[in-house]
């Protein structure tokens, strides 16, 4: 296992392939596990760099940075300590969900560091987010009758098509497992759920100079896809790609289709 040390806590990260830096930041208290059918495709072209964030998986702190500590500003500071242990001059930044809020937070604190930037199922916030349904939004909420188990699958099955959900139920059920087994501690659960209720970048984003691709599924119930048709709007040098009958997790659900498209982007 490889790790770096940045801030007061050791970072758990994978490098694979070679060429190209290319860093996948993860979802809603995901970690590595969940590029888990982009890091082999991807590092055919380029070096492909995964981690787990800070209270998640294998990212433990023996002196916990405690509650506040893990803003936006805190983990793009983390994706550059990454970097800079790498001795990774600029990279290109994809990210996916809460991901793609730090990605935005990067590409703005740190644009000298970043390359072309990938935002996935995102949204920059603000008063022109459009939420998602309030069943949606309340599988995310703690429930003391759910075991843990039986929370992860009670939001993460909503991010999945129904489709897939009824056709895939084992690739669903494999994702989920994934997820169990990648611990997140309760201070970053709440920590990550806080952040995401109140991020707002809406009028900030326009900075952003990188060339910017963003991807969105037009069946996304968790991160409705006007929010990416938005982010798209609002960035100079974006382009909005929309996948037919995509999920939240339509990296997941159609990672090949994913995949061409994010590696003919970074590759032009």
């Amino acid at each position: 296992m490889s790790y770096i040390r940045t801030k007061n806590f050791n970072l758990y990260f994978e490098s694979n392939g070679t060429g190209e830096p290319l860093v996948l930041i993860p979802g809603f208290a995901s970690g590595a596990w969940s590029w888990f059918k982009q890091t082999e495709e991807l590092s055919k072209d380029f070096r492909v760099v995964t981690f787990d964030p800070y209270g998640v998986g294998k990212s433990k702190s023996p002196n916990n940075r405690g509650k506040g500590n893990s803003s936006l500003e805190v983990f793009a500071e983390d994706v550059l300590g990454l970097l800079d242990a790498l001795e990774i001059e600029k990279a290109h930044i994809v990210g996916a969900s809460f991901g793609g809020f730090v990605a935005q937070e990067f590409a703005l604190k740190f644009p000298e560091r970043l390359n072309k930037l990938v935002l996935v199922c995102t949204t920059a916030g603000g008063a022109n987010h459009v939420r998602p349904s309030i069943e949606v939004l309340r599988s995310f909420a703690p429930d003391a009758s759910l075991t843990r188990g039986e929370h992860i699958r009670r939001f993460l099955r909503p991010a999945f098509s129904e489709e897939f959900n009824v056709d895939r139920a084992d690739e669903v059920e494999r994702v989920c497992r994934m997820r169990e087994e990648s611990d997140v501690s309760e201070t970053t659960y709440f920590d990550q759920l806080e952040t995401a209720f109140n991020f707002d970048l809406e009028n900030k984003i326009r900075s952003i100079k990188a060339e910017t691709l963003v991807l969105t599924g037009d069946k996304d119930l968790i991160v409705p896809m006007q929010n990416s048709v938005n982010l798209s709007n609002s960035i100079p040098n974006a382009v909005l790609k929309i996948v037919k009958n995509g999920s939240h997790l339509f990296f997941i659900e159609k990672a090949d289709e994913f995949n061409q498209i994010v590696s003919e982007f970074l590759r032009i």
